[in-house]
Parts: C-alpha cells; sequence; structure tokens
C-alpha cells in the first residue's frame, strides 16, 4: 500500500507539473513520457470533461509508476481525492485577529522622558572636542 500511495503522489504532482508547463508553451521541453501522457490527456479530453480526463491520466500514470516502483499485480484502488473540502469536525478553532493594542499615551506618569535631539548633539560635540583636545 505504501508503493500505491507513493506512485499516486507522484503521479498527481507530475500531471500538474506537466500540465502547467504544456499551458506556458513548455511542451516541447518536456520529456517523451510526459508528453505521450498529456497527449493522451487530449484526446479525452476530447471526449469528457476536464476533472474526468485528469483522472482518467491520473490513473494511467499511477498504473504506470506503481509497476516501475516495484508493485506486483493489479495496482490496488486508491480513493480519489475530495476536491471539496471536509466537513468540519468542530475541533479546529478559526484564526481570529487579536484585538488592536490601545496606543501608550504621548504625556504622563509611565511614559519615559525622551532626551531632545539638541541634547545629544550637544554632548557629543562635547565628547569630540575633549578627546581633541586632550590628545594634543
Amino acid at each position: 500500500m505504501l508503493i500505491a500511495r507513493r506512485a499516486d503522489t507522484r503521479a498527481r504532482a507530475d500531471f500538474a507539473t506537466w500540465k502547467m508547463l504544456a499551458k506556458l508553451n513548455g511542451f516541447s521541453a518536456l520529456p517523451p513520457e510526459a508528453q505521450s501522457f498529456l497527449e493522451s490527456y487530449r484526446q479525452l479530453l476530447a471526449r469528457m470533461t476536464e476533472a474526468d480526463a485528469s483522472e482518467a491520466t491520473i490513473q494511467l500514470m499511477y498504473k504506470r509508476y506503481y509497476a516501475e516502483m516495484g508493485g506486483s499485480g493489479t495496482p490496488p484502488q486508491i480513493p480519489s481525492r475530495a476536491s471539496e473540502p471536509t466537513a468540519d469536525s468542530g475541533n479546529v478553532t478559526a484564526f481570529r485577529r487579536p484585538p488592536a493594542r490601545p496606543k501608550p499615551a504621548t504625556m504622563g506618569p509611565a511614559t519615559k522622558p525622551r532626551l531632545p535631539v539638541a541634547l545629544i548633539f550637544i554632548c557629543l560635540a562635547i565628547v569630540y572636542v575633549s578627546i581633541r583636545y586632550f590628545w594634543r
């Protein structure tokens, strides 16, 4: 069953990748195996809906990958993945943004007084002048 799951996952991933590359005009750059699968997909698409053609092509790829990975006999049926979201089991909490924090007051007893920029500049100038004075 492990081989079957890996083969199914690989088939679905490869099909989605190849299909996207073909849409981006990269069909000729794909390997011959991918081109043959996409060609069969196009033929199936002419006869059925896109979802059914995709699933049929993925099943063909799955059977081939199952055999390549060492699976013996006919590959087991893996239930196709539901495209609809699963029913809510009730144990998942929806994400909610936390409430906004109130901004601190600009003036008040809890605020830290800021040193004015001019005072910092004057202190730096004094330090610079004193260093120059003592080194001479």
